[in-house]
């Protein structure tokens, strides 16, 4: 469709140009008669337009009759071009919209229990990235051109529309969602966005973000279950909740493991919680067998799978699926736990987790 959607417009500029062409070179040969300026503008103008009122001037020599006749063939044809041209323009255009438009509203009525992200900044941006890679169903709602078209190039589902507007909320389907995550850097339009929400889908888990400290309360005011501060918390923390709930709690469910956290930090060790892509290598190992290859850069001290069971302590021949998600104790942080979800990419040196 979209070259389909190029070659009218190409078509369209070349016969504009050309027509432009055609009215420059006629209104140079009717001023090289003599004419004045404004007489040849206005007699070069009647005739590729058809209108024909009068000649402004005599049209009484063989040179004036070629011009005039050379301007009517080309400029009159040039005009039927240009209106062809631009109806097949228009044409295929709207085609694009309604068939584009009917394509993503049908896989969006296909969407229950999804997230919504409403916002694809920064932290939106790496929100639907982990999503992805967790299998979660999510629909981002932008009302930005340019990153909505981010969004569309990532292969994401992405619908045109303002979150405070409680028709597109409708319309992203929020009363059959599981979850609404507003992270839009602007927190009067989070808490906005929040109360609209909690209105239509009472049921709903909301994770709002919050520039200042001071909305936070206002969030949970409104009606948000958790509120995500990105000065202390970001888009993986998020992910963490919306995908793997339970690990999140057990990390940071109590005062006690939070010390824990702060203690391993304290020694240069981090408590993560991470998402096996569906193409990662971890896919079909053992938990031994990624430790090994991780050559002691981290180890699983839990597993959330992908069907809702948790093991804690996995044992060692426990195998990883897609989807999964993985509590890990180890060095590096976010960066080495993306290298081990997001798919293999080929390198002409080794892996880091080949043996």
């Amino acid at each position: 469709m979209k070259g389909l959607a190029g070659s009218p417009l190409r078509n369209l500029s070349w016969v504009v140009a050309f027509v432009a062409a055609v009215v420059v070179l006629a209104i140079i040969a009717y001023m090289h008669a003599g004419w004045s300026f404004g007489d040849a503008l206005y007699m070069v103008l009647l005739t590729v337009y058809t209108v024909g009122y009068r000649e402004v001037r005599p049209i009484d020599t063989p040179y004036l009759h070629v011009v005039t006749l050379t301007t009517m063939v080309l400029g009159c044809t040039g005009m039927i071009l240009v209106t062809g041209a631009l109806v097949q323009a228009l044409t295929v255009f709207q085609i694009k919209q309604l068939l584009g438009g009917d394509r993503m509203q049908s896989e969006i009525d296909k969407l229950k229990d999804h997230v919504i992200i409403c916002g694809f900044g920064r932290i939106g941006v790496m929100l639907a990235r982990d999503l992805e890679a967790g299998g979660a169903p999510f629909l981002v709602l932008e009302r930005d051109d340019k990153r909505r078209a981010e969004a569309e190039s990532l292969g994401y589902l992405c619908m045109a529309g303002d979150a405070t507007d409680e028709d597109a909320l409708r319309a992203a389907g929020i009363e059959r969602a599981k979850i609404l995550a507003t992270v839009l850097p602007n927190d009067a339009a989070n808490v906005f966005i929040t109360l609209s929400a909690r209105s239509l889908n009472p049921q709903l888990q909301i994770i709002a973000r919050g520039e200042e400290p001071s909305t936070e309360s206002k969030l949970l005011q409104a009606g948000a279950n958790k509120v995500v501060l990105p000065t202390h918390i970001g888009a993986e923390r998020i992910a963490e909740m919306i995908l793997f709930p339970d690990a999140s709690r057990f990390i940071r469910g109590s005062q006690h493991m939070r010390d824990v956290e702060k203690s391993l930090r304290d020694m240069g060790l981090d408590l993560e919680v991470a998402a096996v892509h569906e193409k990662s290598e971890a896919v079909g190992l053992t938990i031994e067998e990624l430790e090994s290859r991780a050559r002691g850069a981290f180890f699983v001290v839990r597993i959330d799978q992908r069907d809702g069971a948790s093991i804690s302590q996995p044992p060692p021949t426990t195998r990883i699926g897609a989807g999964d998600g993985l509590v890990l104790v180890g060095r590096g942080g976010g960066k080495l736990y993306s290298i081990l979800t997001k798919p293999a990419k080929p390198q002409s040196g080794r892996s880091p987790f080949r043996t």
